[in-house]
């Protein structure tokens, strides 16, 4: 097998002002063909999230979406829960999206900001009707 090395510095970076987005694979405005995938992982983004600030609701399907906070407290409310649950350093939230859900995310916090890693897996069976999302604690 061949081995590859992809430097911190060869991601994709992005500065939406409340947004700060390092990409390892293509994803968004970031488009590199040698960088789409590796397998079954599709993305890996290593994100900074201003204060009060975060992705409104939209939707995803066909993915496995694991949300890892290193620093913060993330916010999720998705279209299975109506309240908003807090996802904590420590903390890992998995949510499988088969046949489709919407959720959005922002940074819980109103003075610090969030970071965190968002990854992404390319499901082995597409259109699967169970969609959920759990929280696990490392």
């Amino acid at each position: 097998m061949k081995t590859i090395i992809h430097t911190a510095d060869s991601r994709g970076f992005a500065n939406h002002g409340w947004l700060q987005a390092n990409h390892s694979f293509s994803f968004a405005n970031f488009h590199n063909p040698e960088k789409v995938n590796f397998g079954a992982l599709r993305v890996l983004n290593d994100d900074v999230i201003a204060p009060k600030m975060g992705f409104g609701t939209h939707p995803h399907d066909n993915m496995e979406i694991i949300t890892i906070p290193l620093k913060g407290v993330l916010k999720h409310r998705d279209s299975m829960h109506d309240a908003w649950q807090a996802v904590l350093p420590g903390e890992v939230q998995i949510m499988s999206a088969g046949t489709g859900l919407e959720h959005s995310e922002i940074n819980g916090s109103v003075d610090d900001h969030l970071s965190l890693f968002q990854i992404w897996v390319i499901p082995n069976k597409e259109n699967v009707t169970l969609d959920m999302i759990k929280k696990c604690s490392m």
